[in-house]
């Protein structure tokens, strides 16, 4: 049964390289190196990451390691970087030693025995490093994929000038949110509250989980089973919610991540961007920041200040691929690349990356670090940490671009087409990744 399932997963992975025009870089990808070599006799392990600064990084971590080095190349980021995987995996060869992936992706190359259960040497001995939600994120069951690098753990940065100049005082519920964003428009102002983005895709699916979405239950030790419940009423309700506020032109509906996107982000169309730990660095690094924007962060939204719940907007990881040359090597790179605090200083001040690494991430240091983007505001103290804290963790479907391409549609339909409720929308799109779960072998549990 599990090789059905591979042979599924595997034939949608080379339609998906063929129709974007991707291929393998084969050998010479996983060889070649951007940074500079410092022992050359030494064991070269290749990785593929596309971490901001990251070659400081690597050439930390060849500084300090006589018996190891990185040999690092850039294959692209995200998807770009995903289908040169899978053609390397379908293939058989040119995958690197060491591979960053979103944690969302682990179980869809997992399944394809494309990555090495690294508790066979020695993630256990970092484990105490991260916190219980980074490691569930790398782990299924007794297994573990990768080691956790970087998070997203959400809150919200807004426009204090203003929302100042408005009398909107930062909300703290969803329906305070609702209320701001309809006191902006009365008011006549010339942006709207936020954007909706209807790729949001993992930031959908965050905002669905503040409300108790458990959209997949799957354990690589039973590979072909997998539960399924992405119309449950916790998500209904979020997206009517939302679906509410784009009827009434109370939020945008533009596309997440484009050239105009950025513009508005900081030229004040939105007063409020709804944003996970990274977002402060993005914004940092946008052009054309309005001069005398005021910006500040606070706690992401509740559906109930009494109970309030964490969530998450992607996390990133280091795996070792089952390609690797030499798998102990691989995984000590994986292991300790990131593990130092001279490594996570750059990571910060030069990538604006929010750590999962303990020491670093419960330190001092990073607690009270001031930002000057946001008036000297100690936002990882006030927000992001006690957002991280507070975070459990989420488990992903072996097929989540798939799943994540069919909710963009879903709610593209309902918020820009206007074509569905929100109800219609998630109740077709349980329907769709059952049949296509069962049409790739799986058992519905």
């Amino acid at each position: 049964m599990k090789s059905k399932v591979l042979a599924g997963l595997g034939a949608v992975v080379v339609t998906a390289a063929a129709l974007t025009g991707c291929s393998s870089g084969g050998e010479a990808a996983a060889a070649s190196c951007t940074n500079e070599i410092k022992q050359p006799d030494a064991t070269q392990v290749s990785v593929w990451a596309w971490y901001p600064a990251f070659e400081d990084v690597v050439d930390l971590f060849n500084e300090t390691h006589d018996e190891v080095q990185v040999c690092w190349t850039n294959a692209g980021q995200g998807n770009d970087e995903y289908t040169k995987f899978s053609t390397a995996v379908e293939s058989g060869s040119g995958a690197p030693d060491v591979i960053m992936l979103e944690s969302e992706v682990l179980s869809s190359f997992s399944i394809r025995d494309a990555l090495v259960d690294l508790s066979e040497y020695g993630a256990d001995e970092v484990k105490g490093d991260y916190t219980e939600g980074a490691w569930k994120d790398v782990s299924s069951g007794d297994a573990v994929y990768a080691i956790p690098v970087d998070g997203g753990p959400m809150g919200m940065l807004y426009r204090k000038d203003i929302l100042d100049k408005y009398g909107i005082t930062p909300p703290t519920t969803w329906a305070e949110f609702a209320d701001a964003a309809r006191k902006l428009k009365d008011a006549g102002a010339p942006g709207v509250l936020a954007d909706f983005p209807p790729n949001g895709r993992a930031y959908t699916q965050a905002l669905f989980a503040q409300s108790g979405s458990v959209p997949f239950t799957y354990d690589s030790a039973n590979p072909t089973d997998i539960g399924i419940d992405v119309n449950d009423q916790g998500s209904k309700d979020v997206l009517s919610y939302w679906q509410d506020l784009t009827d009434k032109g109370l939020v945008a509906v533009d596309e997440a991540f484009t050239a105009d996107y950025n513009t508005m982000l900081v030229d004040g169309t939105y007063a409020i961007y709804v944003a996970a730990a990274w977002g402060p660095g993005y914004l940092q690094g946008l052009e054309g920041t309005d001069e005398n924007a005021q910006w500040r962060a606070a706690p992401v939204p509740q559906w109930d200040t009494g109970n309030p719940v964490q969530i998450n907007w992607g996390g990133s990881t280091f795996a070792v691929t089952s390609q690797a040359k030499d798998k102990e090597a691989s995984a000590t790179v994986a292991k300790e690349i990131f593990g130092t605090e001279e490594a996570w200083k750059i990571g910060i001040e030069k990538a604006a990356l929010f750590p999962l690494w303990k020491p670093i991430l419960e330190s001092d240091y990073f607690a009270n670090l001031e930002y000057p983007f946001f008036g000297g505001q100690q936002i990882n103290k006030e927000v992001f940490l006690p957002a991280a804290a507070g975070y459990s963790g989420s488990t992903f479907s072996p097929f989540q671009n798939y799943a994540y391409d069919q909710l963009q549609q879903e709610v593209t339909a309902v918020v820009v087409d206007k074509k569905k409720d929100a109800g219609q929308a998630l109740d077709d799109l349980q329907a769709t990744l059952e049949k296509y779960a069962k049409d790739q072998g799986f058992t519905l549990e």
